[in-house]
């Protein structure tokens, strides 16, 4: 019997872990990347979020080769990017950048994209775009200043946390949920189920 083949993220994010596990996948190693994410000039969201995810899954493999393991894993990278229009939203670190998108996406409908970049153990590469639509109520002054003291927005795409406080003020949501959350699953599992990663494999067998 061949040996189940192995899967590397490359990110450290918890809910991206989590996600993961909620299909049933454990990562064998974790190889974060570390890139500039800034936006280049005139860079429409849709390009942003697919080329930051194939930067990272560079970045990592780069890293895995100089580490010398892992070699003939899988290796899964994605970055999220919301964006009101064409202006793409900060993963704010102080409470004003994280007031303004707040205020921008109070009362109005915003997209949320996902890139997801696999490389195979053969070196191949899958790339593919999610995107999300979600519209958030009116917020009053005293729900952005509640949101802004709980300090969920902290490096948050946007700004917020959909699976926390943040999911009362979505109003309306069309398309991947878990997208909005950091990892869009359905499209993610088609994409490792398509290069014959064993996804449902450990279902009828949790360790």
């Amino acid at each position: 019997m061949s040996a189940r083949p192995k899967l590397v993220l490359a990110s450290g994010s918890p809910r991206r872990l989590a996600l993961l596990a909620q299909a049933g996948i454990e990562p064998d190693a974790l190889l974060p990347a570390d890139i500039d994410e800034t936006p280049e000039r005139g860079e429409l969201p849709r390009r942003l979020a697919l080329r930051l995810a194939r930067e990272k899954l560079d970045a990592s493999d780069a890293r895995r080769r100089t580490l010398g393991e892992h070699e003939g894993a899988f290796l899964l990278a994605a970055d999220t990017v919301v964006a009101v229009g064409r202006r793409i939203l900060p993963k704010p670190d102080v409470s004003e950048e994280a007031a303004e998108c707040l205020r921008l996406l109070s009362g109005r409908a915003h997209r949320v994209y996902t890139g997801l970049a696999l490389m195979t153990p053969k070196g191949g590469i899958r790339t593919r775009l999610v995107e999300t639509r979600v519209r958030f109520k009116r917020l009053s002054r005293e729900e952005m200043d509640a949101y802004l003291a709980a300090r969920e927005w902290e490096g948050k795409a946007g700004g917020y946390a959909i699976q926390g406080l943040a999911g009362v003020f979505v109003v309306k949501l069309v398309g991947s949920y878990t997208n909005v959350v950091g990892l869009p699953l359905a499209e993610t599992v088609a994409l490792l189920g398509g290069e014959r990663f064993p996804v449902y494999q450990r279902w009828g067998h949790p360790e």
